[in-house]
């Protein structure tokens, strides 16, 4: 049986709805605009057949195998549930440090939920490609930018009510024939205003049944969530197997810093978490502890189904009104037109689009090679992680973009 919320969560619940109150709504769209042509049916074996071995983030896919969102605004998607990072804030501001690891280890879980039944790919940036999400109503406001073609790395930034968060990808995949293996690179960071800092990396990703089958994802792997004051946290993602009946199942433990475990998880990445000072470590599912309680819970799936299979929050995250469209540098994802023209439907546009920038993409190489630097990021040393250095909220108040390239306008090929 699962408890009920104890009562300082019932107090932390009254502090965030009053937080929430004052926060501004926005309406924002609930779903994309219709397909302008027929889709057209293409078979990716036929694509990436003479790929197995390689790394896939080198081969070029026709524009159908994409989704109309780039991987920097994927970046921004692990935050739909920054709320959990809110509680964490509130939970220390309250000296209770153990409910504050809890809720960011339900965080760092929680970015993977919107993976579950996502077909297609997001669009590869290009070299100082940008994107901004500015969130009032959620207290939030996010920048990334891609900082390196070789080696591909996008950085970001967010900050939130009480907290700061940041990191910077890599994404080595290789491809297996009937699947493509995807191991991250890089550290995400999440520092409160009180000093305390958790830091972790992402686990593996597979994706299955290329050739034959149902196409699906799985994670798997072991997440370290090392915080810098009283507790640290160890979550082991399920490996999948052929019989296995409780897919995509988490489980782990908070200790401190003399190794004494604090509390248990339990959950699966895609539903739920739920922590108990009981031992999950031989249990199958939250169900069957007493006493178990609730962390973080998956949102409902969108009224509006695409084909993408988009989140009720991924299908505001392209919307380009003509109001923000005029404050965007010419930099942001949104104004890519490829990806514009696939989430309008614009199916032969959007390849030829694609085509036209990837011929960009490959001179990358050469502006990093004569000294092309990230504008709004600077490296901590040779190889330490990016650091945001400001400015570009500044510059967007004031519609001042010098410097900022037109990345997706016409080129000479001599650039």
């Amino acid at each position: 049986m699962l408890s009920s919320t104890s009562c300082g969560e019932e107090l932390l619940d009254i502090q965030m709805q009053d937080s929430s109150c004052s926060l501004p709504q926005i309406e924002r769209r609930s779903k994309l605009p219709e397909p302008a042509e027929k889709e057209r049916g293409i078979s990716l074996w036929s694509i990436i057949k003479d790929s197995v071995g390689k790394d896939l983030t080198r081969v070029c896919l026709p524009v159908y195998f994409n989704e109309p969102l780039s991987s920097l605004q994927k970046c921004f998607e692990d935050l739909e549930y920054s709320h959990l990072l809110d509680q964490a804030y509130q939970y220390g501001k309250m000296g209770n440090s153990l409910m504050r690891i809890l809720k960011v280890a339900a965080f760092a879980v929680s970015g993977y939920a919107s993976s579950v039944a996502r077909p297609c790919k997001p669009f590869n940036p290009l070299l100082g490609e940008t994107y901004e999400a500015d969130f009032p109503e959620r207290g939030v406001r996010f920048f990334a930018e891609k900082v390196s073609h070789h080696p591909m790395l996008i950085a970001c930034h967010c900050e939130g009510k009480g907290w700061k968060f940041w990191g910077d990808s890599n994404l080595k995949s290789k491809f297996w024939g009937q699947s493509i293996q995807v191991d991250p690179v890089g550290v995400l960071t999440v520092e409160f205003d009180d000093g305390e800092i958790f830091q972790w990396s992402k686990v593996t990703t597979t994706i299955h049944n290329l050739i034959l089958g149902k196409l699906y994802c799985s994670h798997h792997g072991t997440m370290h969530i090392k915080g810098n004051h009283q507790y640290s946290c160890k979550l082991k993602f399920k490996e999948p197997s052929l019989l296995d009946r409780n897919p995509h199942l988490v489980q782990g433990f908070v200790e401190d810093n003399d190794g004494n475990k604090a509390s248990f998880l339990i959950g699966k990445w895609d539903e739920n978490m739920y922590y108990s000072n009981l031992d999950t470590s031989k249990v199958k599912s939250a169900d069957q502890l007493k006493g178990a309680s609730l962390l973080w819970e998956k949102n409902k799936p969108s009224p509006n189904p695409t084909r993408y299979n988009l989140s009720s929050f991924a299908i505001t995250l392209n919307e380009l009104s003509p109001e923000l469209q005029d404050k965007l540098p010419p930099t942001d994802s949104r104004l890519r037109p490829d990806q514009r023209h696939l989430e309008n439907g614009e199916y032969e546009k959007a390849n030829t689009e694609k085509l036209r920038l990837e011929r960009r993409q490959r001179m990358s190489s050469k502006l990093q090679d004569n000294g092309w630097k990230p504008k709004w990021f600077q490296q901590d040393g040779q190889d330490g992680t990016y650091r945001f250095k400001g400015g570009y909220w500044e510059a967007r108040e004031q519609g001042h973009w010098d410097g900022c390239l037109d990345i997706f306008g016409e080129f000479s090929e001599t650039l």
